[in-house]
């Protein structure tokens, strides 16, 4: 019989034991005048002194992850996920039904505890108690020591025992939750509207991704888990809503990565009467803004880097950096006109050890070398903008240059955070990218995008000039809490059953 199932088995007697001293199995309620945290911040700075005149009396609940017994008298420290607090058991302060009680408290039980603060010899904040209420049991042993854990995929698995045992990881999802709420707070102050939009839509547009598939049984139809808002939010542009914005759930059938769930939050805003270029310095405000706000300062660890999200953030043209950078891997000049023909863009591509996309013209070449020779190094906030056409079918052309459109994409830590660009409002031009991604389909790009008559439609209303970002949330959550992974930062990611492993 293993350790664990005989200290399960302990545990059980333990509950019985404690329903015959009259205790509730599982209390309906318990109520507190004090939170465990609440105490530690309130008093953590008071002296023995004065935690006696006047007397502090509270009501306080809990889970015990220490316990140390001397023979009459005992400490358990109590935690509500946030701080821990000392409690002092005492036979001689205690009822005797509630000193028994204390005989049979496991580590991991919930209980609450009524006395008044004071401080040990030790000087350490604590409760001596008077009353103890026996709440829940816990049967499973906690880890002893978290970090000796040989399967790290229990904290994503597990995420409950992550949180108990873990103090760090909850400190990341306050983070998150702060981080949400600086972001609304930003754009309601900016006079956008928040709104909600379709998760199942009939048509998965709005990106170059591969879409989940669901069936709607009375309609008889197949709809799509949307892979992003952002055909419903510039519908509402044409609808006269100038400044809008959602928060929003996507979900792309794709693979996993440190960096990729395929379920994940976005936040996509579009503004009326800007262009892309307008977003920048929007981006450099919101983003700076953020970070103050959330963790206090715009510089931060990262990895083994510092970043520093204050403004300007370094700019660089897609073709140009790639040119660059793919002359100096080779040692000789680039153009960028050699980026814009298929034959010659491939050719680079092979010479530079680049897979070079199949049925892919220059400008999905263009990006790949981009991608492959610079990607990584971006670590502090870089603005990479003027994308090729080819790889952005909802985005306007730079007049002049019908190769090529006013999009950007942000990257920080090495990875992109945010894409945004000049809205494409021409409904005639966005009929045609939509013919050329369902071209791209029929050749086996099962990621191009499909053709929305609806939305074409919303076009031919007339929509207003306008500018269009997505930032990703668990990315951003990534970098302000220093998390390797986004699985670090997603409550529960999604994972392998354990029996496919």
């Amino acid at each position: 019989m293993s350790s664990e199932v005989v200290q399960t088995e302990q545990r059980k007697a333990n509950l019985e034991a404690i329903t015959r001293l009259g205790f509730a199995a599982y209390p309906n309620q318990f109520e507190t005048t004090h939170s465990v945290s609440g105490l530690v911040e309130a008093y953590r700075d008071k002296t023995a002194a004065e935690l006696e005149a006047p007397r502090v009396d509270t009501v306080t609940a809990g889970r015990i992850v220490s316990i140390r017994s001397f023979g009459k008298a005992s400490f358990v420290v109590l935690s509500d996920g946030r701080s821990r607090l000392q409690v002092y058991v005492r036979q001689d302060a205690l009822s005797e039904r509630d000193y028994q009680l204390s005989k049979l408290l496991d580590i991991g039980d919930q209980v609450g505890v009524a006395g008044h603060l004071f401080r040990t010899k030790t000087n350490e904040l604590s409760i001596w108690a008077a009353k103890l209420e026996f709440l829940a049991k816990c049967f499973l042993p906690l880890p002893e020591k978290w970090h000796g854990l040989q399967d790290v995929e229990v904290r994503y698995r597990q995420r409950y025992l992550d949180l108990i045992v873990n103090p760090d990881v909850r400190r990341v999802f306050e983070t998150r939750t702060r981080t949400v709420a600086a972001i609304r707070e930003f754009l309601n102050g900016h006079g956008f509207l928040e709104v909600e939009t379709p998760m199942m839509q009939p048509i998965a547009g709005g990106a170059l991704a591969r879409p989940f598939v669901t069936h709607h049984n009375a309609l008889d139809m197949n709809l799509f888990l949307r892979i992003a808002p952002e055909l419903y939010l510039k519908r509402l542009t044409v609808g006269g809503i100038e400044r809008v914005f959602e928060i929003n759930r996507n979900f792309r059938n794709e693979g996993i990565s440190t960096q990729h769930n395929p379920e994940f939050t976005m936040l996509e805003f579009y503004w009326a009467y800007v262009d892309y270029r307008r977003l920048m310095d929007f981006t450099e405000e919101l983003l700076s803004t953020v970070a103050r706000q959330v963790i206090g300062t715009t510089q931060f660890p990262f990895g083994d880097h510092t970043i520093d999200m204050s403004a300007p953030f370094r700019r660089l043209s897609l073709r140009d950096a790639a040119a660059e950078r793919a002359g100096a891997r080779l040692g000789t000049t680039v153009t960028v006109e050699e980026l814009r023909h298929p034959d010659s863009a491939r050719q680079l591509a092979v010479r530079l050890g680049v897979a070079p996309p199949k049925g892919g013209g220059a400008g999905k070449v263009a990006a790949a070398i981009f991608e492959a020779l610079w990607e990584a190094e971006l670590v502090q906030p870089t603005f990479v903008y003027d994308f090729p056409t080819e790889v952005s079918p909802l985005s306007k052309q730079k007049p002049g240059d019908p190769d090529t459109v006013e999009r950007f994409e942000l990257y920080v830590g090495g990875f992109e955070v945010a894409n945004a660009f000049s809205e494409l409002n021409d409904p005639v031009e966005q009929r045609r990218r939509f013919e050329a991604q369902l071209a791209d389909r029929a050749a086996g790009d099962q990621e191009a995008h499909a053709m929305d008559d609806d939305y074409v439609r919303a076009l031919e209303y007339g929509m207003p000039p306008a500018g269009g970002e997505g930032i990703g949330i668990d990315r951003l959550v990534m970098l302000l809490t220093n998390s390797p992974s986004i699985r670090d930062v997603i409550l529960f990611p999604l994972l392998r059953p354990r029996s496919a492993e």
